[in-house]
C-alpha cells in the first residue's frame, strides 16, 4: 500500500498498558504514588536550596537545575500515560505527538549535558579548590546551564523534523504510553535505514561526548582524592561527588538499554518497560540519592522541619 504522509487529520492511538488490563488498578496506583513522590521530592530540593543561604553554591545550583528537569520531562509523560489507564487507548494528533516527542527528547538531552556540567563542577572543586569560586563565579554558572537548554534545544530539532516526515501506511497504533521516536519509526511504512543513521548519530555526539567528559572528569578526581595523604580528607573530598556519580552510573544504564540498539531489534513491550526506567526511576531515585548522601542538605533539612 502507498505510503500515507502525515497531515493534519493524522491522528494515532497511544495504546499505553491496556494490553495488561489485570494490572490496570496497580500500574495507575503505583505510576500515580511515583509521580507525586518525584515530584514533591524535587520540589523540596529545590525548596530547602533556595530558603538556605549556605547552600547557595554552584553545585546545589545545578542541582535545582537537574531537579527542575526531572520534574520537566516526568510532567511531559506521566499526566497522559495515568489517563491511559481508563482508556484503551488516547488519541493523539499529529501536533499533540510531536510536541511531546520534541519536549521529552530537548530536556532529557539537556539533563546529559547538565550531568556533565555537574561533573565539571566537581572537577574543578576538587582538583582546583584554591581557584573553584574564582572559576566558578555566578555568572560563568548561569551561562554553563544556558549552554545546557540550548544544546537540548538544538539537539531534539532535527529527530522532531525527520520523524515529521515519515510515512505511515496502515498502523496508526503506536504501542507505546508516549510518543517515542524508536516507537514511531516502528510503526513506520517509510525506509527508516537513514533516519536511524542520522538520529542515533547526533545522540551519539551529544551522549558520549557528555560521557566521556564526565569520565575524564573523575579520572582527574580519583587521581586527586588518592594524591590526599589523610583517609578522613579522602573520604570527605570523595563524599562531595558520591551522589552525582551515582545519578550518572543510573542514568546512563538506563538510556543506553533502552536507546542503544537498532529499531529492528526492539521488542515494544520491552522497550516500554526500559524507557520507564529512566523516565519514572531515576527522577524518583535522584532526590532520595542526594539527601541520603549528602551531610549539609540532611543538616538543612533537619534545620528546615523545626522551624516549620
Amino acid at each position: 500500500m502507498e505510503g500515507t504522509n502525515w497531515s493534519s487529520a493524522d491522528v494515532f492511538i497511544l495504546v499505553g498498558f491496556s494490553d495488561l488490563p489485570q494490572l490496570q488498578v496497580p500500574l495507575f496506583v503505583a505510576f500515580s504514588l511515583i509521580y507525586v513522590i518525584t515530584l514533591v521530592g524535587n520540589l523540596l530540593i529545590m525548596a530547602i536550596i533556595y530558603s538556605n543561604q549556605n547552600m547557595h553554591s554552584p553545585m546545589y545550583f545545578f542541582l535545582v537545575n537537574l531537579s527542575f528537569i526531572d520534574i520537566s520531562y516526568t510532567t511531559v509523560i506521566f499526566p497522559p500515560m495515568l489517563v491511559h489507564f481508563f482508556l484503551d487507548g488516547i488519541y493523539i494528533s499529529l501536533t499533540k505527538c510531536l510536541l511531546q516527542a520534541y519536549f521529552f527528547m530537548f530536556v532529557l538531552s539537556t539533563e546529559v549535558v547538565l550531568l556533565t556540567v555537574m561533573a565539571y563542577d566537581r572537577y574543578m572543586a576538587i582538583c582546583n579548590p584554591l581557584h573553584y569560586m574564582l572559576i566558578m563565579k555566578k555568572m560563568v554558572c548561569i551561562w554553563l546551564v544556558a549552554g545546557c537548554w540550548a544544546i537540548g534545544f538544538l539537539d531534539a530539532l532535527p529527530h522532531t523534523v525527520l520523524i515529521s516526515r515519515l510515512s505511515f501506511c496502515e498502523s496508526h497504533t503506536i504501542n507505546h504510553f508516549f510518543c517515542d521516536v524508536a516507537a514511531l519509526m516502528k510503526i513506520s511504512c517509510s525506509n527508516t535505514d537513514k533516519i536511524e543513521i542520522v538520529t542515533y548519530t547526533l545522540g551519539a555526539i551529544v551522549t558520549m561526548t557528555s560521557f566521556i567528559l564526565i569520565i575524564f572528569s573523575y579520572v582527574n578526581i580519583v587521581s586527586s582524592i588518592l594524591q590526599i595523604k589523610s583517609k578522613g580528607g579522602r573520604q570527605k573530598a570523595f563524599s562531595t561527588c558520591t551522589s552525582h556519580l551515582t545519578v550518572v552510573i543510573l542514568f546512563y544504564t538506563s538510556l543506553c538499554s533502552a536507546y542503544m540498539r537498532p529499531t529492528t531489534t526492539y521488542s515494544m513491550k520491552e522497550n516500554k518497560i526500559l524507557s520507564l526506567s529512566y523516565i519514572a526511576i531515576t527522577p524518583l531515585c535522584n532526590p532520595i540519592i542526594y539527601t541520603l548522601k549528602n551531610t549539609e542538605f540532611k543538616n538543612s533539612l533537619r534545620r528546615t522541619r523545626k522551624t516549620l
